[in-house]
């Protein structure tokens, strides 16, 4: 086997865009194998940049993903487009995501308007969801988009279509995805998947128990925020336990009993639900609190979202 040279290794962002619930989170997961950025049929709950890390013996993938980006209408969702467009100007590649079970509409064409000025950055279009679709609707799919491009001024490097939740073509996407990438160094080491700090990633696996289930009115309204995680005193060193507390937050009185349920049993639920996730993200056993609390249009307020972390 010849040894290739050292710097043929490739390494780089890409980020996943595209009207919110395009499958752009179940992508990321997809192509990292783990579950890294929270997934929920509800659109709009990636609210974090969460980065997927993809490692290949001959390149480095890292995966930004954003929000989904769409006309503002509160001071969160400016506050979430702006967070967008930062991240395509700093990423290598743009992957833009169009779910094959929807015609392409004004949200997507807002969007390729968008990318279609961001020059210099080599952009695919990723056609998701396929296994929803026969190949007569597929075909005409990648025709519209290439349609799309063509009337935007986008050269698309491929357009691919892609269904995550089967797992067709995701290598396939991975190998595409490689070349645009910049030559370089790993950019993180080996065996990490996530850059994402603990707590946030904690935060976001308690909101997406939180979501599951819940009425229509939610999902904008709930933030978490993890207050503080400390190691159990007096634990035996194989019998750890990892004590977390964490509250959460709505923005009026009348959603606290949708999120508490009767006699506390949905908030219950929520925390079992949660407390397996974060017990296999940590790999140690976790005791969860979880406290709700109102926090008056805290979507609309410059002080609240700084202090819940936006």
């Amino acid at each position: 086997m010849s040894s290739r040279p050292a710097q043929q290794h490739r390494s780089g962002f890409a980020c996943f865009v595209g009207r919110p619930n395009a499958g752009k989170s179940t992508l990321t997961n997809a192509l990292v194998g783990t579950k890294v950025a929270i997934t929920s049929d509800r659109p709009q709950t990636t609210r974090h940049t969460v980065r997927g890390i993809v490692h290949r013996p001959e390149a480095q993938l890292v995966l930004v993903d954003t929000p989904g980006l769409h006309k503002p209408r509160t001071l969160l969702g400016e506050r979430l487009n702006d967070v967008v467009r930062t991240t395509w100007a700093e990423v290598d590649v743009i992957g833009f995501c169009l779910p094959a079970d929807q015609k392409i509409g004004p949200g997507d064409k807002f969007i390729a308007k968008e990318i279609a000025g961001i020059k210099r950055r080599p952009k695919v279009a990723i056609v998701t969801k396929t296994d929803l679709v026969d190949s007569k609707r597929l075909a005409e799919q990648l025709l519209d988009v290439a349609k799309m491009g063509a009337e935007l001024g986008i050269e698309w490097a491929e357009i691919i279509p892609v269904s995550a939740k089967e797992g067709k073509q995701v290598d396939l996407l991975v190998d595409l995805l490689v070349p645009l990438l910049p030559e370089g160094p790993q950019l993180y080491p080996e065996g990490d998947l996530t850059d994402e700090p603990e707590q946030i990633m904690i935060a976001e696996l308690i909101r997406e128990a939180a979501l599951e289930g819940v009425r229509d009115e939610l999902p904008h309204s709930l933030a978490v925020v993890v207050e503080e995680m400390l190691p159990r005193e007096g634990r035996p060193a194989d019998r750890p336990l990892l004590d977390i507390h964490a509250n959460v937050y709505i923005e009026r009185q009348s959603q606290k009993a949708i999120v508490i349920g009767a006699k506390g049993s949905r908030l219950k639920h929520v925390g079992t639900v949660a407390r397996k996730q974060i017990e296999a993200l940590l790999g140690t056993p976790v005791y969860l609190d979880l406290h709700v609390k109102v926090a008056k249009d805290w979507q609309r307020d410059p002080k609240q979202l700084r202090k819940l972390g936006f």
